[in-house]
């Protein structure tokens, strides 16, 4: 009797990718962070945090790679571009934005064009979604932060 291998048709494929991608940008956080001194936890260094929080994105991407190895076969569905790289420009341009612009332009940008990512999504939708998270990004990082960014190209 044959055995047939399993290998590559068992697990659950988005967990591993998912998973693996954890663990890839944890080990870029620990790259990134080597030369920075770590110190102590009584006294920390600018390098020890960034150590301790990309050590656990390694680990959590290690424990969904695990799991996503022994659960069910689940494959991945196929990739759509179309909003990756909607949201890509809407981030992009908010950058961008933000410098020449203001928060509010922005802001407005990122949020409208954002949104078309979603084909299901509805104008009213979208001017309550700016409003609410223009005012409130407002509120927390300008008023509240006091992050030093005009509002406004005035």
């Amino acid at each position: 009797m044959a055995v047939r291998s399993t290998f590559g048709r068992t697990g659950n494929h988005p967990d591993i990718l998912a998973g693996l991608v954890f663990i890839v940008v944890g080990a870029l956080g620990l790259w990134a962070g080597r030369d920075l001194r770590v110190g102590a936890a009584a006294m920390m260094g600018p390098g020890y945090l960034p150590l301790i929080i990309s050590s656990l994105i390694v680990f959590i991407g290690l424990i969904v790679t695990i799991m996503g190895l022994v659960r069910d076969n689940e494959r991945l569905d196929v990739i759509r571009l179309r909003p990756l790289l909607i949201i890509l420009v809407a981030v992009a341009g908010f950058a961008y934005a933000a410098e020449s612009l203001g928060f509010i332009l922005a802001a407005i940008w990122l949020i409208g064009v954002g949104s078309m990512a979603d084909r299901e999504t509805r104008l009213r939708e979208v001017a309550a979604s700016i409003v609410v998270l223009t005012t409130f990004g407002i509120l927390v990082f300008i008023v509240g932060l006091g992050v030093q960014m005009k509002l406004g190209p005035f």
